[in-house]
């Protein structure tokens, strides 16, 4: 789909949203959205550029991502939206410029376009050119991956909690309620989903921080005007809250890394838990088991055959045996 742009009175106007390849000659933004070969050759024709491919816009090299051609300024960079499901999706976007006409290509619909469409229909103080327009729309992007760096935030800040805010046995039971127990698989696959979608994010900011220094050294070659003074300030201000958003997304990743250990220590402390509940029980029956099978023996002369009192003693004999064993762990402090 092809999603042309313009202005008029200072705001954002669409010009055209359709299947149709046709370019509106007064265009500042063309927005392609899983474009077809009829569109991408309607813009190419448009503007002598060669537009990049599906195939091409996957590719990680630098060189292939940020380039200068034919007059025209080639970046890509990975960004991230949460898909129906809400599993994290991340696919490449391409911001090309071209003179004053801004050029986005997509194959995914990050929220941050559509947020970001709204608010420029309304009048703006900043200038509306293809510059300006892709510092508005990339400062949009960033807006939304702090919204999402918050949410996991509070996603960890809660499991942390889950993990570590009440007091538990070894047996993973809350003391204050016995029966209020932590589902710690529960615990690990939501401290993999955010760790993955954190991951994902500080490797999109990456993509975006080079799109951003790129676009800081093109226009540091520009013809010095108000516009590209007002563009290069709001570049410097974009480059702070990347590289502080970068920072926050590697702390969460260490303290997703921290979680994910101590949940697996807890498992450990509950199997061994377990294993040390079977290892006391076999222990408090061996010496039962052992009088058991003394008197189980059908020798002939044994002192307690003719005992009236025999039986009895073998079942008061292997309970003591039992009882002492258990009393002992008890007061090492083995159970």
């Amino acid at each position: 789909m092809l999603n042309a742009y313009g202005t008029a009175n200072g705001c954002l106007t669409e010009f055209a949203s359709s299947t149709s390849p046709v370019v509106p000659p007064d265009s500042v933004w063309l927005d392609l959205v899983e474009p077809t070969a009829e569109e991408e050759a309607a813009v190419e024709s448009f503007l002598g550029i060669d537009i990049p491919t599906r195939e091409e816009l996957a590719e990680i090299e630098a060189s292939s991502r940020l380039y200068q051609d034919d007059g025209a300024a080639f970046m890509t960079a990975n960004l991230i939206r949460r898909g129906d499901n809400d599993q994290p999706e991340s696919s490449p976007v391409t911001f090309i410029i071209k003179g004053n006409i801004l050029i986005t290509i997509r194959y995914h619909h990050p929220q941050a376009f559509p947020a970001y469409v709204k608010r420029a229909m309304k009048p703006q103080t900043t200038a509306m050119t293809g510059w300006g327009v892709l510092i508005s729309l990339l400062e949009a992007v960033v807006d939304r991956a702090a919204d999402h760096l918050e949410r996991a935030g509070q996603i960890v800040d809660e499991t942390s909690k889950k993990t570590f805010g009440a007091k538990r046995g070894l047996s993973g039971v809350h003391k204050a309620n016995p029966r209020k127990t932590v589902n710690l698989q529960e615990l690990i696959e939501n401290i993999g989903e955010e760790g993955d979608f954190v991951s994902k994010m500080r490797e999109s900011l990456v993509s975006i921080g080079r799109v951003v220094a790129f676009m800081q050294a093109i226009i540091d070659q520009m013809r010095e005007s108000k516009a590209m003074k007002e563009n290069r300030a709001r570049i410097k201000i974009l480059q702070r809250d990347i590289v502080s958003l970068t920072d926050h997304a590697t702390f969460l990743n260490g303290k997703i890394s921290f979680l994910l250990d101590a949940v697996l220590g807890l498992i450990s402390i509950e199997q061994n838990g377990i294993i040390k509940i079977f290892s006391v029980a076999a222990v408090v029956f061996l010496p039962p088991t052992l009088v058991a099978s003394i008197y189980g023996m059908n020798y002939k002369h044994m002192p307690e055959l003719e005992w009236t009192y025999g039986y009895p003693f073998a079942i008061a004999l292997m309970i003591l045996s039992a009882i002492l064993p258990f009393l002992y762990f008890k007061q090492r402090g083995w159970l």
